[in-house]
C-alpha cells in the first residue's frame, strides 16, 4: 500500500482514532463507538478471509438496513473485497440478473427477502458462499453471519485508494441493471463534499432510513462517519418512529425522496413535535413541500444535481439561495453543457450536463464498451439535460431521451457516437443517425447529413470517413443528404421527425 493511500477503512480507522468512544451507529436500543465499528469490521474482515474471500472478489447482498450490513460495508473495504448492494424491491428475476453480471463469490440475504432467494443455496452452486444477516434463525441453505466474526487480525491486503470500493446498480438500461463501480477515493472525496457543503460536525447525527443500496444512504453514513457524527440506523423508513427518533436522538439530518418528507411533516404534526434538532433535510421534492418545511421547522432544505455514477451530488446547495436551481458544483469537479457533438453549448442554453472530477465512477461492472461511451472524450455523460445562468448556477432541465442503440450482428453501435465522427467532415453541420433492419445482419445504419451544398459529399464517401476514424463496423450502410434536418423547439434534431421523413426500412 502506498504512503498515498486512503481508504474507506482508513477513514473508519481515523475515526476510532480520533472519536474512540463517541457514538458512531445506532440501531434500536444498541449503540457502537468508533472503536467497537473499527473491531466490528476487523472481526468479520477476518472471517471473510478464512472462508477464502480475496481482493477482487465480490458479495452480493441482498437485506434491509443494519448494522451488520455497515459490518459488511467495513469489511469489505478492510480486505479490498467489492460490495456489491442489491435492491431488495427488485424481483426474483430482476436480482437474478444482477447475480449474472455480478459474478459474486458470496450472497448475503436476510429473513425479509428469504422469499426470493431462499431456495437459490441448492440452485445456484456457483455461488460459494450463502449467509443471511438479523438475528433471525438461518434458513436451509444459509449460514447466520454472525458465525464469521473471528478474532484475531485478518491477513494484510493491499487496498489502494483507486481500487473499487462498491458497485451500486443503476437504470436497467439493457435489460440488468448497470452496476456503477465505486472506489475508495470516489466516495472518501463525495463525504468530504457533503461535509463542506452541509458543515457537518462531530455533534451531527444522521437518520440512516434510506436503504443502504442507494448511492445516498451510503454516502450519507460515510460523510457523518468522516466527521465524527453518529448515524441512527433503522431497517425500513416508518414517518412516526422517525419523529420519535430524531426528537430522542437529536437528529440534525435525513435525507428525502418523496415521500419521505411530506409523511414526516404529517407524524410530527399527529405526534406534536416540532423536530427541533432537525437542520437539513437533503434530497428532492416538490417545492410545496420544501416550502411547508421552512414553515413549520428551522430546517433547511438542500437539493442538488447527481447520479450514482458521481457519487452523489455534483452540484449542490440550499434552496432558498436560488428557488429553482440545482446549485453550482461542488469544489472537486468541473461540470459542463455540450450539445450531441460534445460542443460546449452557450450560457443559458440546454445541454447534456457532463461531468469530470474526483467523485465520477470508475465505470460499469462488467461493461467496458458502455463504459467507454458514458466516458468519451474525458468526461462522464450523465444523459441529462441542464442550463447554466450568467452566474454559474445550474438548472436541471430533463433527462436526455435514452440514446438509441443500433446492433448491426450484434455489435452495439451508439447513434451520437457515429454523428460525432460525420459532423468532423468540412461543412457538415449535424448529422442524425438511426438503426434500420437488414436481412444479414439485423440491423443496419442510416446516416442523414446536413450539409450545404446537399449534393457536396457521396455517401461512399460519409461511409469511408466514418471507417477511417471509429471501427468499420459503425459505419453507416445507408446515407441521405439534407441543407435542413428538422429540429425541436430548443434547436435539437427531431430524431422523429427525421425517421419519419427519411424512413426506418430498409
Amino acid at each position: 500500500m502506498g504512503a498515498q493511500a486512503f481508504t474507506v477503512y482508513d477513514l473508519l480507522a481515523r475515526g476510532a482514532a480520533l472519536h474512540g468512544d463517541a457514538p458512531a451507529l445506532i440501531q434500536g436500543a444498541r449503540q457502537w463507538s468508533f472503536r467497537q465499528l473499527v473491531e466490528r469490521a476487523d472481526r468479520l474482515a477476518a472471517g471473510l478471509a478464512a472462508l477464502g474471500l480475496s481482493q477482487g472478489d465480490r458479495i452480493c447482498i441482498l437485506a434491509q438496513n443494519d448494522a451488520q450490513y455497515v459490518d459488511l460495508y467495513g469489511a469489505c473495504a478492510r480486505q479490498g473485497i467489492i460490495a456489491y448492494p442489491i435492491n431488495w424491491r427488485l424481483t426474483a428475476q430482476e436480482v437474478e440478473r444482477v447475480l449474472e453480471r455480478a459474478l459474486p463469490a458470496m450472497m448475503v440475504a436476510d429473513a425479509s427477502t428469504l422469499a426470493v432467494v431462499g431456495e437459490w443455496p441448492r440452485a445456484k452452486p456457483g455461488v460459494a458462499h450463502w449467509y443471511q444477516l438479523g438475528e433471525a434463525a438461518p434458513a436451509p441453505g444459509f449460514t447466520a453471519l454472525s458465525t464469521l466474526y473471528r478474532d484475531g487480525a485478518p491477513p494484510p491486503t493491499d487496498v489502494a485508494a483507486d481500487d473499487p470500493f462498491a458497485v451500486i446498480s443503476t437504470a436497467a438500461v439493457d435489460v440488468i441493471p448497470r452496476g456503477a463501480v465505486l472506489t475508495h477515493a470516489n466516495v472518501v472525496t463525495a463525504s468530504l463534499s457533503v461535509i463542506q457543503a452541509l458543515g457537518v460536525t462531530a455533534a451531527d447525527r444522521y437518520l440512516l432510513a434510506l436503504p443502504l443500496f442507494h448511492i445516498t444512504a451510503l454516502g450519507n453514513l460515510v460523510a457523518h462517519l468522516h466527521a465524527g457524527g453518529a448515524n441512527v440506523l433503522v431497517a425500513r423508513y416508518d414517518a412516526e418512529e422517525a419523529v420519535r427518533l430524531i426528537d430522542a436522538h437529536r437528529i440534525t439530518h435525513l435525507s428525502d425522496f418523496p415521500p419521505v418528507l411530506v409523511n414526516l411533516l404529517d407524524a410530527a404534526q399527529k405526534l406534536g413535535s416540532k423536530l427541533s434538532s432537525l437542520k437539513h433535510v437533503s434530497g428532492l421534492d416538490a417545492p410545496p413541500t420544501i416550502q411547508r418545511l421552512h414553515d413549520e421547522t428551522q430546517a433547511q432544505f438542500w437539493t442538488g444535481f447527481g447520479q450514482s455514477e458521481t457519487t452523489g451530488f455534483v452540484s449542490i446547495q440550499r434552496v432558498r439561495d436560488k428557488p429553482g436551481a440545482a446549485g453550482r458544483p461542488i469544489p472537486v469537479c468541473r461540470v459542463r453543457l455540450v450539445d450531441d457533438y460534445d460542443r460546449e453549448v452557450p450560457t443559458g442554453t440546454p445541454g447534456e450536463i457532463v461531468v469530470r472530477g474526483p467523485v465520477v465512477f470508475q465505470g460499469y461492472f462488467g461493461q467496458p464498451d458502455v463504459t467507454a461511451y458514458t466516458l468519451r472524450n474525458g468526461w462522464h455523460h450523465t444523459g441529462d439535460v441542464g442550463r447554466f445562468d450568467a452566474d454559474g448556477w445550474l438548472y436541471y432541465v430533463r433527462r436526455k431521451p435514452e440514446k438509441e442503440l443500433i446492433k448491426p450482428g450484434g455489435e452495439n453501435v451508439y447513434p451520437a457516437e457515429v454523428e460525432s465522427v460525420i459532423v468532423q467532415m468540412d461543412g457538415v453541420a449535424a448529422a442524425c443517425v438511426y438503426g434500420i433492419p437488414d436481412v444479414k445482419w439485423g440491423e443496419a445504419i442510416r446516416a442523414v447529413v446536413e450539409v450545404r451544398p446537399a449534393d457536396r459529399y457521396t455517401g461512399q464517401q460519409v461511409i469511408d470517413f466514418v471507417g477511417s476514424k471509429i471501427a468499420r463496423f459503425k459505419r453507416p450502410h445507408a446515407v441521405a443528404f439534407t441543407d435542413a434536418l428538422p429540429r425541436t423547439a430548443d434547436g435539437a434534431v427531431d430524431r422523429e421527425a427525421v425517421k419519419v421523413l427519411w424512413g426506418t426500412g430498409a
